[in-house]
Protein backbone atom coordinates (compact mmCIF):
# COMPACT_ATOMS: atom_id res chain seq x y z
CA UNK A 1 0.00 0.00 0.00
CA UNK A 2 0.68 3.75 -0.68
CA UNK A 3 -0.41 6.67 0.53
CA UNK A 4 0.60 10.30 -0.70
CA UNK A 5 -0.27 12.58 1.92
CA UNK A 6 -1.00 16.57 0.58
CA UNK A 7 -0.37 19.52 3.14
CA UNK A 8 2.16 21.47 2.97
CA UNK A 9 2.78 24.86 3.76
CA UNK A 10 2.31 25.51 7.84
CA UNK A 11 2.83 23.20 10.80
CA UNK A 12 -1.05 23.10 11.65
CA UNK A 13 -1.35 21.20 8.16
CA UNK A 14 2.29 19.11 8.03
CA UNK A 15 2.03 17.75 11.73
CA UNK A 16 -1.35 16.09 11.09
CA UNK A 17 -0.06 14.57 7.95
CA UNK A 18 3.13 13.31 10.01
CA UNK A 19 1.32 11.65 12.55
CA UNK A 20 -1.20 9.71 10.45
CA UNK A 21 2.32 8.67 8.59
CA UNK A 22 3.49 7.29 12.32
CA UNK A 23 0.23 5.63 12.54
CA UNK A 24 -0.02 4.10 9.44
CA UNK A 25 3.60 2.66 9.75
CA UNK A 26 2.94 1.44 13.45
CA UNK A 27 0.26 -0.33 12.11
CA UNK A 28 2.11 -1.48 9.12
CA UNK A 29 5.57 -1.15 8.53
CA UNK A 30 5.54 -1.90 5.10
CA UNK A 31 3.41 0.86 3.77
CA UNK A 32 4.39 3.23 1.28
CA UNK A 33 4.44 6.89 2.15
CA UNK A 34 5.19 10.56 0.04
CA UNK A 35 4.21 13.89 1.21
CA UNK A 36 3.41 16.30 -1.38
CA UNK A 37 4.92 19.91 -1.00
CA UNK A 38 6.34 22.92 -1.95
CA UNK A 39 9.95 24.71 -2.42
CA UNK A 40 8.76 27.46 -0.20
CA UNK A 41 7.02 25.35 3.05
CA UNK A 42 8.14 23.73 6.46
CA UNK A 43 7.33 20.76 4.71
CA UNK A 44 10.98 20.81 3.52
CA UNK A 45 12.26 20.81 6.83
CA UNK A 46 9.38 18.65 8.94
CA UNK A 47 8.94 15.63 6.56
CA UNK A 48 12.86 14.70 5.93
CA UNK A 49 13.16 14.97 9.39
CA UNK A 50 11.14 12.35 10.37
CA UNK A 51 12.40 9.94 7.69
CA UNK A 52 9.33 10.22 5.04
CA UNK A 53 10.03 11.25 0.88
CA UNK A 54 9.02 14.47 -0.03
CA UNK A 55 7.80 15.35 -3.52
CA UNK A 56 7.93 18.82 -4.66
CA UNK A 57 4.79 20.13 -7.34
CA UNK A 58 4.83 24.31 -8.24
CA UNK A 59 3.00 26.66 -5.31
CA UNK A 60 -0.34 27.91 -6.32
CA UNK A 61 -1.32 30.50 -3.60
CA UNK A 62 -5.24 29.91 -3.09
CA UNK A 63 -7.38 33.34 -2.30
CA UNK A 64 -8.92 32.51 1.51
CA UNK A 65 -12.35 33.98 -0.06
CA UNK A 66 -14.56 33.73 -3.19
CA UNK A 67 -12.45 37.09 -5.79
CA UNK A 68 -11.96 37.65 -9.13
CA UNK A 69 -8.33 36.16 -8.76
CA UNK A 70 -10.29 32.65 -7.85
CA UNK A 71 -11.40 32.62 -11.75
CA UNK A 72 -7.73 32.44 -12.81
CA UNK A 73 -6.93 29.32 -10.69
CA UNK A 74 -7.57 26.72 -12.91
CA UNK A 75 -4.72 27.68 -15.26
CA UNK A 76 -2.41 28.64 -13.18
CA UNK A 77 -3.27 24.64 -11.70
CA UNK A 78 -2.84 22.85 -14.65
CA UNK A 79 0.99 22.18 -14.28
CA UNK A 80 0.74 21.87 -10.68
CA UNK A 81 -1.94 18.99 -11.03
CA UNK A 82 0.31 17.40 -14.04
CA UNK A 83 3.31 17.00 -11.62
CA UNK A 84 0.89 15.92 -8.49
CA UNK A 85 -0.56 13.23 -11.37
CA UNK A 86 3.44 11.58 -12.56
CA UNK A 87 4.10 11.59 -8.19
CA UNK A 88 0.51 9.43 -8.06
CA UNK A 89 1.73 7.79 -10.73
CA UNK A 90 5.14 6.87 -9.76
CA UNK A 91 4.67 6.10 -6.57
CA UNK A 92 1.00 3.78 -7.79
CA UNK A 93 -0.62 5.65 -5.11
CA UNK A 94 -3.34 4.09 -3.29
CA UNK A 95 -4.77 6.73 -1.17
CA UNK A 96 -4.51 10.57 -1.27
CA UNK A 97 -4.92 12.16 2.20
CA UNK A 98 -5.35 15.67 2.02
CA UNK A 99 -5.05 18.59 4.89
CA UNK A 100 -5.58 21.66 3.18
CA UNK A 101 -2.98 24.26 1.85
CA UNK A 102 -1.47 24.64 -1.07
CA UNK A 103 -0.90 21.18 -2.23
CA UNK A 104 -3.97 19.93 -0.89
CA UNK A 105 -6.14 20.87 -3.88
CA UNK A 106 -3.74 19.87 -7.09
CA UNK A 107 -3.49 16.96 -4.80
CA UNK A 108 -7.35 16.20 -4.95
CA UNK A 109 -8.15 17.45 -8.22
CA UNK A 110 -5.00 14.77 -9.35
CA UNK A 111 -6.41 11.75 -7.88
CA UNK A 112 -9.81 12.63 -9.23
CA UNK A 113 -8.77 12.77 -12.81
CA UNK A 114 -6.32 8.97 -11.89
CA UNK A 115 -9.65 7.96 -9.95
CA UNK A 116 -7.48 7.32 -7.10
CA UNK A 117 -9.45 7.23 -3.48
CA UNK A 118 -9.46 10.91 -1.72
CA UNK A 119 -9.78 11.56 2.03
CA UNK A 120 -10.12 14.68 2.94
CA UNK A 121 -9.16 16.18 6.46
CA UNK A 122 -9.99 19.74 8.00
CA UNK A 123 -8.22 20.86 11.32
CA UNK A 124 -10.17 23.94 11.34
CA UNK A 125 -14.06 24.59 12.71
CA UNK A 126 -14.04 26.95 9.58
CA UNK A 127 -12.75 24.78 6.76
CA UNK A 128 -10.23 26.16 3.49
CA UNK A 129 -11.01 26.47 -0.27
CA UNK A 130 -8.97 23.53 -1.23
CA UNK A 131 -11.15 21.16 1.64
CA UNK A 132 -14.10 22.68 0.31
CA UNK A 133 -13.52 21.53 -3.22
CA UNK A 134 -11.57 18.01 -1.96
CA UNK A 135 -15.15 16.92 0.15
CA UNK A 136 -17.15 17.36 -3.03
CA UNK A 137 -14.86 14.60 -4.10
CA UNK A 138 -15.25 12.01 -1.43
CA UNK A 139 -17.25 10.27 0.91
CA UNK A 140 -14.20 10.53 3.43
CA UNK A 141 -13.94 13.97 5.13
CA UNK A 142 -12.41 14.08 8.90
CA UNK A 143 -13.21 16.91 10.82
CA UNK A 144 -12.15 18.02 14.22
CA UNK A 145 -14.84 19.81 15.67
CA UNK A 146 -18.42 18.21 15.62
CA UNK A 147 -20.02 20.97 14.54
CA UNK A 148 -18.57 21.11 11.11
CA UNK A 149 -20.22 22.17 7.84
CA UNK A 150 -18.65 19.98 5.54
CA UNK A 151 -20.21 17.85 3.16
CA UNK A 152 -19.92 14.12 4.82
CA UNK A 153 -18.40 15.42 7.63
CA UNK A 154 -16.69 12.37 10.44
CA UNK A 155 -15.69 14.05 13.80
CA UNK A 156 -12.66 12.54 13.85
CA UNK A 157 -9.88 14.93 15.68
CA UNK A 158 -6.64 15.82 14.83
CA UNK A 159 -3.91 13.45 14.41
CA UNK A 160 -1.25 14.61 17.05
CA UNK A 161 2.08 13.53 17.59
CA UNK A 162 2.28 10.22 19.63
CA UNK A 163 4.21 12.32 22.58
CA UNK A 164 1.36 14.45 23.19
CA UNK A 165 -1.30 11.64 22.53
CA UNK A 166 -0.45 9.60 25.20
CA UNK A 167 0.80 12.10 27.86
CA UNK A 168 -0.17 11.13 31.57
CA UNK A 169 0.56 14.73 33.04
CA UNK A 170 -0.01 13.86 36.50
CA UNK A 171 2.34 10.99 35.64
CA UNK A 172 4.88 13.39 34.34
CA UNK A 173 4.68 16.45 36.54
CA UNK A 174 7.63 16.11 38.88
CA UNK A 175 9.95 15.48 35.72
CA UNK A 176 8.94 17.75 33.90
CA UNK A 177 9.48 20.53 36.49
CA UNK A 178 12.34 19.46 37.44
CA UNK A 179 13.53 19.54 34.01
CA UNK A 180 12.62 23.24 33.39
CA UNK A 181 13.49 24.13 36.96
CA UNK A 182 10.53 24.89 38.36
CA UNK A 183 8.82 24.17 42.00
CA UNK A 184 7.37 20.67 42.14
CA UNK A 185 4.14 21.76 44.29
CA UNK A 186 3.39 25.48 43.28
CA UNK A 187 0.46 26.14 40.61
CA UNK A 188 1.94 26.68 37.35
CA UNK A 189 1.24 28.98 34.80
CA UNK A 190 2.14 27.93 31.01
CA UNK A 191 2.52 30.62 28.38
CA UNK A 192 2.87 30.54 24.82
CA UNK A 193 1.90 32.35 21.78
CA UNK A 194 2.78 29.65 19.22
CA UNK A 195 6.38 29.16 17.37
CA UNK A 196 6.78 32.47 16.77
CA UNK A 197 5.19 33.98 20.32
CA UNK A 198 2.69 36.68 20.28
CA UNK A 199 3.48 40.10 21.09
CA UNK A 200 0.29 40.79 22.60
CA UNK A 201 0.51 37.60 25.35
CA UNK A 202 4.41 38.58 25.94
CA UNK A 203 3.62 41.90 27.25
CA UNK A 204 0.43 40.96 29.36
CA UNK A 205 2.66 38.34 31.46
CA UNK A 206 5.83 40.18 31.58
CA UNK A 207 3.23 43.39 33.30
CA UNK A 208 1.77 40.94 35.17
CA UNK A 209 4.05 38.13 36.00
CA UNK A 210 5.37 39.77 39.88
CA UNK A 211 1.46 40.15 40.79
CA UNK A 212 1.03 36.26 39.78
CA UNK A 213 4.13 35.18 41.52
CA UNK A 214 3.00 37.51 44.89
CA UNK A 215 -0.15 35.26 44.63
CA UNK A 216 1.79 32.35 44.66
CA UNK A 217 1.67 31.12 40.98
CA UNK A 218 4.94 30.18 38.94
CA UNK A 219 5.12 30.71 35.01
CA UNK A 220 6.80 29.10 32.57
CA UNK A 221 6.70 31.25 29.31
CA UNK A 222 7.69 30.94 25.88
CA UNK A 223 8.52 34.42 24.39
CA UNK A 224 9.44 32.97 20.64
CA UNK A 225 12.62 32.62 19.19
CA UNK A 226 12.86 36.36 17.69
CA UNK A 227 11.33 38.21 20.63
CA UNK A 228 13.92 39.72 23.17
CA UNK A 229 13.81 38.07 26.56
CA UNK A 230 12.50 40.16 29.45
CA UNK A 231 14.89 41.10 32.12
CA UNK A 232 13.84 38.72 35.44
CA UNK A 233 15.29 39.04 38.91
CA UNK A 234 13.76 36.35 40.84
CA UNK A 235 13.52 37.51 44.09
CA UNK A 236 14.33 34.54 46.74
CA UNK A 237 11.59 32.73 48.40
CA UNK A 238 9.57 34.29 45.09
CA UNK A 239 7.71 31.82 42.65
CA UNK A 240 10.02 31.41 39.77
CA UNK A 241 8.89 33.55 36.27
CA UNK A 242 10.89 31.39 33.75
CA UNK A 243 10.67 33.11 30.16
CA UNK A 244 12.28 31.13 27.39
CA UNK A 245 12.56 31.29 23.86
CA UNK A 246 11.57 28.12 22.21
CA UNK A 247 10.09 25.13 24.17
CA UNK A 248 11.13 22.10 22.07
CA UNK A 249 9.58 19.41 24.40
CA UNK A 250 5.92 20.64 24.63
CA UNK A 251 4.77 17.46 26.40
CA UNK A 252 7.17 18.22 29.40
CA UNK A 253 5.49 21.64 29.32
CA UNK A 254 2.20 20.64 29.11
CA UNK A 255 2.62 18.29 32.29
CA UNK A 256 4.44 20.96 34.08
CA UNK A 257 1.80 23.47 33.70
CA UNK A 258 -1.82 23.75 35.82
CA UNK A 259 -3.28 26.13 33.22
CA UNK A 260 -1.56 27.53 30.03
CA UNK A 261 -2.63 30.87 28.46
CA UNK A 262 -2.34 30.69 24.40
CA UNK A 263 -3.92 31.23 20.92
CA UNK A 264 -6.11 28.96 19.81
CA UNK A 265 -4.98 27.40 16.69
CA UNK A 266 -6.88 24.11 15.74
CA UNK A 267 -3.34 22.06 16.83
CA UNK A 268 -2.95 23.87 19.92
CA UNK A 269 -6.76 23.83 21.13
CA UNK A 270 -6.46 19.46 19.85
CA UNK A 271 -3.67 19.33 22.13
CA UNK A 272 -4.96 21.06 25.47
CA UNK A 273 -7.58 18.88 25.36
CA UNK A 274 -5.77 15.49 24.26
CA UNK A 275 -3.65 16.31 27.42
CA UNK A 276 -6.27 17.24 29.70
CA UNK A 277 -5.01 20.75 30.59
CA UNK A 278 -6.99 23.68 30.79
CA UNK A 279 -6.28 27.69 29.20
CA UNK A 280 -7.19 30.34 28.68
CA UNK A 281 -7.31 31.49 25.18
CA UNK A 282 -7.09 34.67 23.11
CA UNK A 283 -8.27 34.03 19.55
CA UNK A 284 -5.48 35.73 16.93
CA UNK A 285 -7.65 38.86 15.78
CA UNK A 286 -6.26 38.57 12.42
CA UNK A 287 -7.78 35.92 9.39
CA UNK A 288 -11.28 34.93 8.86
CA UNK A 289 -12.02 34.30 12.51
CA UNK A 290 -11.12 30.20 12.87
CA UNK A 291 -9.32 30.48 15.87
CA UNK A 292 -12.06 31.92 18.06
CA UNK A 293 -14.44 29.05 16.20
CA UNK A 294 -11.73 26.38 17.37
CA UNK A 295 -11.79 26.99 21.20
CA UNK A 296 -15.72 27.87 21.11
CA UNK A 297 -17.07 24.03 21.54
CA UNK A 298 -14.00 23.14 24.05
CA UNK A 299 -15.00 26.27 26.20
CA UNK A 300 -19.00 25.29 25.89
CA UNK A 301 -17.70 22.16 27.39
CA UNK A 302 -16.04 23.73 30.46
CA UNK A 303 -12.31 23.12 29.40
CA UNK A 304 -11.45 26.54 28.90
CA UNK A 305 -11.62 30.12 28.95
CA UNK A 306 -12.15 32.61 25.88
CA UNK A 307 -10.73 36.24 25.92
CA UNK A 308 -10.56 38.75 22.46
CA UNK A 309 -7.11 39.95 22.28
CA UNK A 310 -8.28 43.22 22.51
CA UNK A 311 -9.68 42.68 26.12
CA UNK A 312 -6.78 40.88 27.34
CA UNK A 313 -5.13 42.84 30.01
CA UNK A 314 -3.08 42.02 33.50
CA UNK A 315 -6.35 42.65 35.04
CA UNK A 316 -8.69 40.19 33.23
CA UNK A 317 -6.22 37.46 34.11
CA UNK A 318 -5.84 38.16 37.73
CA UNK A 319 -9.67 38.17 37.60
CA UNK A 320 -10.32 35.25 35.47
CA UNK A 321 -6.98 32.89 35.78
CA UNK A 322 -5.94 33.85 38.74
CA UNK A 323 -8.82 32.42 40.99
CA UNK A 324 -8.93 29.10 38.46
CA UNK A 325 -4.96 28.55 39.07
CA UNK A 326 -5.56 28.59 42.80
CA UNK A 327 -8.83 26.73 43.60
CA UNK A 328 -7.29 22.61 42.80
CA UNK A 329 -11.60 22.04 42.53
CA UNK A 330 -12.13 24.03 39.58
CA UNK A 331 -8.64 22.92 38.26
CA UNK A 332 -9.68 19.52 38.00
CA UNK A 333 -13.03 20.22 37.41
CA UNK A 334 -11.85 22.30 33.76
CA UNK A 335 -9.29 19.82 33.41
CA UNK A 336 -11.59 16.32 33.23
CA UNK A 337 -13.73 18.76 31.38
CA UNK A 338 -10.48 19.50 28.45
CA UNK A 339 -9.99 15.53 28.58
CA UNK A 340 -13.38 14.70 28.28
CA UNK A 341 -13.50 16.80 25.10
CA UNK A 342 -10.25 15.46 23.35
CA UNK A 343 -9.68 12.98 20.77
CA UNK A 344 -6.17 11.59 21.62
CA UNK A 345 -6.95 8.50 19.24
CA UNK A 346 -7.78 10.69 16.01
CA UNK A 347 -4.27 9.01 14.24
CA UNK A 348 -5.72 5.67 14.21
CA UNK A 349 -9.49 6.74 13.24
CA UNK A 350 -7.78 8.44 10.60
CA UNK A 351 -6.14 5.53 9.60
CA UNK A 352 -9.32 3.70 9.45
CA UNK A 353 -10.70 6.05 7.20
CA UNK A 354 -7.86 5.51 4.56
CA UNK A 355 -8.46 1.70 4.76
CA UNK A 356 -12.54 2.34 4.19
CA UNK A 357 -11.85 4.36 1.14
CA UNK A 358 -9.23 2.02 -0.34
CA UNK A 359 -11.60 -0.72 0.32
CA UNK A 360 -14.54 0.87 -1.03
CA UNK A 361 -12.61 1.62 -4.14
CA UNK A 362 -11.76 -1.86 -4.17
CA UNK A 363 -15.06 -2.83 -4.23
CA UNK A 364 -16.76 -1.37 -7.07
Amino acid sequence: MHVVLAGGGTAGHIEPALALADALRRQDPTVGITALGTERGLETRLVPERGYELALIPAVPLPRKPTPELMTVPGRLRGTIKAAEQILERTGADAVVGFGGYVALPGYLAAKRLGVPIVVHEANARPGLANKIGSRYTEYVAVSTPDSKLRHARYVGIPLRRSIATLDRAAMRAEARAAFGLDPNLPTLLVSGGSQGARRLNETVQALAPRLQRSGVQILHAVGPKNELPQVDNMPGMPPYLPVPYLDRMDLAYAAADMMLCRAGAMTVAELSAVGLPAAYVPLPIGNGEQRLNAQPLVKAGGGLLVDDAELSADWVLENVLPVLTDPHRLHTMARAAAEFGRPHADELLVGMVHEAIAARKGR
